[in-house]
């Protein structure tokens, strides 16, 4: 058995999809992805916490995204961790963590 680089997750989309399309003809979309988390501090409040995700998705998938998800959309994705950097106008190195998506499952309703 290998381990491998693999992210299972379930959230609400946080904005609209941006799609990039590149001059060999393959299309990348973007969307974040807000996961939420509940628990009982030791005051017995309950506390929320809530992550955001930058997804990625190339070619078919990316496709898919831009047709069927909007803004508060909930979906279930399965997909990898990429780290890259880059430097901004500045000069200054910037760093982002994405997951590029393999699958895609559409949630809830409309």
């Amino acid at each position: 058995m290998s381990l491998r680089n693999k992210v299972t997750l379930i959230g609400y989309t946080g904005k609209e999809v941006e799609m990039v399309n590149f001059d060999n003809g393959n299309v990348k979309a973007s969307v974040s992805l807000a996961t939420s988390d509940h628990y009982t501090n030791a005051k017995g409040e309950k506390v929320e916490e809530t992550q955001w995700h930058n997804l990625i998705a190339f070619g078919k998938t990316a496709e898919i995204f831009e047709k069927y998800v909007s803004k508060g959309k909930e979906i279930a994705i399965e997909g990898k961790l990429i780290y890259r950097s880059y430097d901004d106008k500045d000069g200054v190195k910037r760093y982002i963590t994405e997951i590029r998506v393999d699958e895609i499952l559409l949630l809830g309703g409309k």
